[in-house]
């Protein structure tokens, strides 16, 4: 099961009601986190989410907002008894960044392997993840982040049967591993059937709409996507500024199809963002202003996984 917990949903400052965006992401026991603004640690000691078992902190861009939180978010894993390496993603300059703030939280138990963005879309894998990084339109270098979990084909044992291969072989082959017997090699293709539709969640925020979001967000299990701005007048404000309103946010939706759209990232001044509603759903009818600690646990279509 893939749990996906937005944190918080605001822009530029916490308020009282709701914590800066954050995204929370965890399969088979290995958590990612996509930002770690002012009060993350709060929002996720709220939703009740565990911070030892953090590997991966993936970085939209360095404004305050996003960033600021993590001395304290490390401290409180450290406090956790965390040992284990922490991977941390950004766009260049990510260990500077880093190491920066670390003057306020010089001493952890564990230690921390960086990943740094130049390219305009880059892909890697944390663990179970797979991280498709793309960069977006912001006024400083800004990515937007796709977290997927691949699936494997269905374990065709016919095939195995049929290559004379005994049954202490057909686990290795699922893993994907290859196998010797009797002086031949079988590969997982020989036995494994196509690739299946697997979980996929897409994140961004601050950014114009750019035709690369769209592309990343296609199929996405869930759509988190920036709507600051709600009124017609702030169109010119989020242009000049380089946001996006919830109408063009779910523009961008309508064009990638997700199974459902959630927006984030709300300007302080946004008092009630589902009183848009009515609108955005004019536009793509599964979109949803959600508020801070939102939670979902995604699963394979409902089938039962082979192993």
């Amino acid at each position: 099961m893939f749990d996906v917990c937005l944190l918080g949903t605001g822009g530029m400052m916490p308020l009282p009601h709701r914590w800066l965006t954050s995204l929370y992401l965890r399969f088979e026991g290995s958590g990612l986190l996509i930002d770690c603004g002012e009060g993350t640690q709060v929002a996720a000691k709220k939703a009740g989410l565990s911070f030892k078992g953090i590997d991966t902190i993936c970085f939209t861009h360095f404004h305050a907002d996003h960033i600021s939180g993590l001395p304290g978010f490390l401290l409180t894993m450290g406090n956790a008894e965390r040992t284990e390496p922490l991977t941390i993603v950004g766009p260049r300059g990510v260990e500077r960044v880093v190491n920066a703030l670390r003057c306020i939280a010089p001493e952890l138990p564990f230690s921390i392997e960086f990943i740094e963005l130049s390219e305009a879309a880059e892909s890697l894998k944390c663990g179970p993840f797979v991280i498709d990084a793309f960069r977006v339109s912001h006024r400083v270098t800004c990515y937007g982040y796709s977290v997927s979990i691949p699936r494997a084909g269905k374990f065709d044992v016919n095939a195995a049967k049929a290559l004379g291969l005994p049954v202490q072989f057909w686990n290795p082959l699922q893993k994907g591993r290859t196998v010797e017997f009797e002086g031949e090699t079988y590969y997982p293709e020989m036995v494994m059937g196509p690739d299946r539709r697997g979980l996929k969640v897409t994140y961004c925020t601050d950014t114009r709409p750019v035709p690369v979001i769209a592309e990343a967000a296609k199929d996405a299990d869930i759509f988190i996507c920036e709507g600051m701005y709600g009124e017609p007048d702030k169109l010119e404000k989020a242009k000049e500024y380089k946001h996006m309103t919830m109408q063009e946010a779910c523009e961008l939706a309508a064009q990638a199809q997700p199974r459902e759209c959630w927006l984030t990232h709300y300007s302080p001044s946004m008092v009630k963002p589902e009183e848009f509603l009515q609108e955005l759903r004019g536009i793509f009818p599964a979109v949803q202003t959600v508020r801070d600690g939102k939670k979902k646990t995604l699963t394979y279509d409902g089938e039962e996984d082979d192993g």
